[in-house]
């Protein structure tokens, strides 16, 4: 790419706002997305508030010391849900104590997590509505922040 310059004919060390993902193009990314998936895949296409096209991509998930992938292929994310978008370099990465598993198994580890997440929250609601405190869930408290 070539160096971009601004106004004053000054060379500009990097673009504000969604423009730095410019220099991201046709380059493999990592995206957090604001209800905590993680998809990674090219970036072809973006707009100035953030919409990514992705192409070739994978959701990757994370389950305690293991992670599998699910294929996506094609994904349009829409700006206000991005955390998080930076290029990734999977070529000499090394994860260190992490298992690849199918996506059969991480999606039943996941369904797991998900229903031990939910009888962990039942208590605790239980045990502060028995001492006469309400109690808001985080997920509950998450729709609302946005």
């Amino acid at each position: 790419m070539a160096n971009l310059v601004d106004d004053l004919g000054q060379e500009m060390l990097y673009l504000p706002g969604t423009a730095s993902l410019i220099q991201d193009i046709d380059k493999r990314v990592m995206v957090v997305l604001r209800d905590g998936r993680t998809l990674i895949g090219f970036l072809r296409s973006l707009d100035q508030f953030a919409n990514l096209l992705l192409t070739q991509t994978i959701e990757r998930i994370h389950v305690r010391d293991k992670y599998g992938d699910i294929e996506r292929g094609v994904f349009l994310v829409r700006g206000e849900n991005v955390v998080l978008c930076g290029e990734t370099d999977f070529r000499n990465a090394k994860f260190k104590n992490l298992i690849q598993v199918s996506q059969e198994e991480i999606l039943k580890i996941q369904a797991e997590q998900l229903k031990e997440k939910e009888e962990k929250q039942k208590l605790l609601k239980r045990a502060f509505q028995e001492r006469g405190v309400p109690y808001y869930s985080h997920d509950a408290m998450a729709d609302d922040a946005f």
